[in-house]
C-alpha cells in the first residue's frame, strides 16, 4: 500500500515537470508567495484536494467555483496564524435527495490547523476537517503536506503536494482504515448542524497529491491525482467520473483576484473564480494630513512670568475661555468639544471624534490644540473621548513629555510609558459646555439594499428602497431616533408563507414581515445613557426597537477602562410587531434578556459569553469569539445553545454565524470614522433569537479604553 501511494504521488508530480529534476533553492524558500492557491472548496489547495498550507494571518478569502453541475461558495478566514475556518453554500443540480429534484443546496463549514509552517528542510503540514458541522454531504478529513521548490530549469516555483483523506477525501483508491471502520454513512435529509465527531478519521484512507507550477507572477498550471470518487453525485447521474486525474491553468488578475480553468474526472470543464483581502492590504494607503508641529513653551527660565497661574481669575471664566478657543480650532481637525474645565495647572478636554476611525488620532490632534492656547502653567493635559454622551476614557499627558518626544526615536511607546490611561469620571466641574451642540438635529435620506440569504428556493433573495433617518438630542445623553424605509422593488417577501416552526415564530415570519407593506416604520425609539460612576455605564431604549419587536430594554456595563474583563446585564420586555411594521402589535409578549460576560485576549481577540433568555421563551447561551484588526477590520463568528432540541429548531440544528466589520477608510484611504458590517448566518429559525436593541454598551465605549487605544497608539502623533 505504501508502495502504491508514494507511485501515484511521484507519476502525478512527473505530470508536470517531465524529465526535469528540480533542485531545492534553501534560499528562495522564504521567499515563496505567501498568499496560497485556492481549491475549489474555496481553501487552499490545488484543484478539488487540500494542500498543506495556511493563508497569511487574517486573510479573507471568497472562492466561487462551478463544474459538473455543481457550484460552490466560500468564505474562508484565517482567524490565527494556524487556524482557519470556511462557511460554504453549494447548489447541485439534478441531485433528487431530500426532497430537492431541481437543485439540491446545502451549507457546510471547514476548520484547519497547521500543524508545521514549511521551513528550509520540512513541509507545510495541515489536518483539516471538512464540512463537520453540516448534512455531512460534504464531510472529510485529511492531513496534507506541501513543499516549495524551484526548479534548475524551469522558471518559477513549484509546490509538490501529498496527503491522506478519510471520508469523500478517502473515497477512491483507499489504503484501509488505520483508526478503524465504522465510519456512519451520510444520511440524505438530515437537518445538520451537529459536530460528526463519530465520522472524524474513520473508515478507509486513501492518498491523493499533486503538483503547481507557478511559472511567473501572473501564469500557473496544477495537476492532481484525486482520491474523492463522487459516489453520490455519478450515483445521481449529476456528472461521469472517468478518472481520478484533474488539469488546470490559472491566471492572476490582480492582486487579490485569480481565475482558473480546468478539466475534471476526464469528462467536465468548470472554472473557479478566487478573491483574497488582507486588512493589511488596503487597496490605497490611508491618506492622513500631516498635524502641525507641536507648540513647545519658553524655557521657565526664559520667561518666568509665562508659567504664573495669575490668568486664572476664577475656574469657570478660564475654562470659558479655553473652550472658546478650542472649539474651532478642533473643528477645523474634525472633531468638536464638548466640554472643557481647567485649573492653572491642569485642563481637561472632552471631545467628540466623527472624522478618524483611530480614537487615538483625534486625541493626538486636541493635544496640539491645546498646546497652541494654553498657557505654559497647564502641565498637565487630560483628553477624554466621548461618544454619544458617555465619556470613554481619560488620557492623561504631562506636557512637557509631549514637548520632548515629538520627534524621539520610538516616540508612541516612550509616550504610552510616561502617560496614563483613566477611568472617566461621570461629569467634570466648573466645567464649561459647548453650548452649540445642544438641542441638536440630524437626518438623511439614501438607498438602502436589504438582503436575504440561503433561502432554499432562492439562495440569494435582495430588496432595494429608499431610507429616511432622522434623530434628535435634546440633551446630552438623550436620543430620539428612527428610520422610515420604502421599498422600490425586490424579491425578500415572494411566496412567503406562514411559518410551520415548533417554536413561536420570532424569525420564521421574516418573510411576512418582507412582505408586509411598503413603506414601513423600521425603527423609532427614545434612548437615554449616562455613566453613574467611573466605571459604570447604563442605558434605557423605549420604542419601536427592530422590525419585529418594540418594547422597553434597560442595560448596565461594569467596564473599568484597564479591565480586560466587562459584565453586563441587560433586561427587555417586548411586544412582536404587526407584519406592516407600523404602530400595532401582535399578541405575543415576551420578557427576556441577558448576563454578559466580555473577555479581551489580546492581540485583537475578544470572547463573550450571553447567557439568559431569548425571543422565543428558551434559555441558553450564545458565545462568540472576534478579532479586531488595528486598522478596524473586524471579523468573528459565534454559537448559540439554548433547551431547544435540535429536532425542535430545525434545519441547522442550533443558530450559528460569521460576523464582518469592515472600516470605510480602509476602501477610501481617506480619513472616515464609518464601518459596514454584516452577519452571515447559514439559517435563522427561532430558536436562540435575540433581540436586536441600537446602541448596547460595549461595542460603544470598549474602542476608547486601554486595549483599544494601546492597539492604535501611534495614532497619537499623526
Amino acid at each position: 500500500m505504501i508502495r502504491r501511494f508514494l507511485t501515484l504521488a511521484l507519476g502525478s508530480t512527473a505530470l508536470a515537470m517531465p524529465c526535469v529534476v528540480v533542485a531545492q533553492n534553501a534560499d528562495a524558500i522564504f521567499d515563496a508567495p505567501d498568499r496560497p492557491s485556492l481549491n475549489f472548496y474555496g481553501a487552499p489547495g490545488l484543484i478539488d484536494m487540500p494542500s498543506g498550507e495556511a493563508l497569511p494571518d487574517g486573510q479573507f478569502t471568497v472562492g466561487v467555483s462551478h463544474f459538473g453541475g455543481q457550484t460552490r461558495t466560500t468564505l474562508s478566514f484565517q482567524a490565527t496564524p494556524r487556524i482557519s475556518a470556511s462557511f460554504r453554500y453549494i447548489g447541485v443540480q439534478d441531485l433528487d435527495i431530500a426532497g430537492f429534484d431541481d437543485v439540491y443546496r446545502d451549507r457546510s463549514f471547514d476548520l484547519r490547523f497547521l500543524i508545521n509552517r514549511e521551513s528550509r528542510y520540512l513541509p507545510a503540514v495541515t489536518v483539516g476537517l471538512q464540512d463537520f458541522a453540516g448534512t455531512g454531504i460534504y464531510g472529510g478529513e485529511f492531513v496534507a503536506a506541501t513543499k516549495t521548490f524551484e526548479g534548475a530549469r524551469l522558471p518559477g516555483r513549484i509546490k509538490a503536494t501529498v496527503g491522506l483523506g478519510w471520508g469523500r477525501l478517502g473515497s477512491s483508491g483507499g489504503i484501509g482504515a488505520p483508526f478503524g471502520s465504522d465510519r456512519p454513512a451520510f444520511v440524505p435529509g438530515d437537518t445538520g448542524g451537529e459536530l460528526s465527531t463519530d465520522q472524524w478519521f474513520r473508515g478507509e484512507a486513501a492518498p491523493f497529491a499533486g503538483v503547481e507550477w507557478q511559472i511567473n507572477d501572473k501564469f500557473g498550471v496544477k495537476a492532481e491525482y484525486s482520491s474523492d470518487a463522487y459516489a453520490l453525485e455519478t450515483s445521481e447521474g449529476v456528472f461521469e467520473r472517468d478518472s481520478r486525474f484533474n488539469f488546470g491553468a490559472e491566471y492572476q488578475v490582480s492582486d487579490a483576484i485569480r481565475l482558473g480553468a480546468y478539466y475534471l474526472y476526464g469528462s467536465e470543464f468548470g472554472v473557479n473564480v478566487q478573491m483574497q483581502l488582507n486588512p493589511s492590504r488596503p487597496p490605497s494607503a490611508l491618506r492622513i494630513p500631516a498635524p502641525r508641529p507641536f507648540d513647545v513653551r519658553p524655557r521657565r527660565s526664559a520667561d518666568p512670568q509665562a508659567y504664573s497661574g495669575d490668568w486664572v481669575v476664577t475656574e469657570a471664566a478660564a475654562s470659558g475661555a479655553v473652550r472658546d478657543a478650542l472649539i474651532p480650532l478642533l473643528e477645523a481637525e474634525g472633531l468638536t468639544l464638548v466640554e472643557a474645565s481647567t485649573t492653572a495647572s491642569t485642563t481637561e478636554i472632552r471631545f467628540r471624534n466623527e472624522r478618524y476611525r483611530a480614537t487615538t488620532i483625534g486625541i493626538g490632534r486636541v493635544a496640539r490644540a491645546m498646546a497652541r492656547v494654553l498657557p505654559a502653567s497647564v502641565e498637565t493635559f487630560r483628553i477624554t473621548p466621548m461618544i454619544a454622551g458617555l465619556p470613554q476614557s481619560t488620557v492623561v499627558f504631562r506636557r512637557s513629555d509631549l514637548e520632548a518626544l515629538e520627534t524621539s526615536p520610538n516616540a508612541p511607546d516612550a509616550l504610552l510609558a510616561v502617560s496614563g490611561i483613566e477611568n472617566a469620571r461621570p461629569s467634570l466641574v466648573n466645567t464649561a459646555r459647548n453650548q452649540d451642540l445642544y438641542p441638536a438635529f440630524r437626518w438623511s435620506v439614501g438607498p438602502y439594499i436589504a438582503q436575504s440569504f440561503f433561502d432554499p428556493e432562492e439562495p440569494v433573495r435582495i430588496d432595494a428602497g429608499i431610507s429616511a433617518k432622522a434623530s434628535f438630542n435634546p440633551a446630552p445623553g438623550w436620543t430620539i431616533a428612527g428610520e422610515l424605509r420604502h421599498r422600490l422593488t425586490g424579491n425578500i417577501g415572494e411566496n412567503a408563507t406562514p411559518s410551520t416552526s415548533n417554536l413561536e415564530p420570532v424569525r420564521t415570519n421574516a418573510g411576512l414581515y418582507a412582505q408586509g407593506a411598503d413603506t414601513t416604520l423600521r425603527t423609532l425609539y427614545v434612548n437615554h445613557q449616562w455613566k453613574p460612576r467611573s466605571d459604570l455605564y447604563a442605558r434605557v431604549t423605549a420604542g419601536y426597537l427592530e422590525r419585529m419587536f418594540g418594547g422597553v430594554s434597560a442595560e448596565m456595563l461594569w467596564k473599568p477602562v484597564a479591565s480586560r474583563l466587562a459584565l453586563g446585564v441587560e433586561a427587555n420586555y417586548v411586544r412582536q410587531r404587526e407584519f406592516d411594521q407600523g404602530f400595532g402589535f401582535q399578541d405575543y409578549g415576551v420578557a427576556t434578556g441577558h448576563i454578559s460576560a466580555y473577555y479581551e485576549f489580546g492581540n485583537g481577540y475578544t470572547g463573550q459569553l450571553d447567557v439568559g433568555r431569548y425571543l422565543a421563551g428558551d434559555v441558553g447561551a450564545t458565545v462568540t469569539l472576534e478579532r479586531a484588526f488595528d486598522n478596524g477590520w473586524k471579523v468573528g463568528g459565534f454559537f448559540t445553545l439554548t433547551d431547544v432540541s435540535a429536532d425542535d429548531f430545525g434545519e441547522g440544528s442550533f443558530d450559528k454565524g460569521i460576523t464582518l466589520t469592515i472600516p470605510v477608510d480602509w476602501f477610501l484611504g481617506q480619513p472616515d470614522s464609518r464601518s459596514l458590517s454584516t452577519t452571515i448566518r447559514p439559517i435563522q429559525r427561532d430558536g436562540g433569537a435575540r433581540l436586536s436593541v441600537p446602541n448596547r454598551l460595549y461595542d460603544q465605549v470598549v474602542q476608547g479604553h486601554r486595549e483599544g487605544l494601546v492597539g492604535n497608539w501611534s495614532g497619537v502623533w499623526q
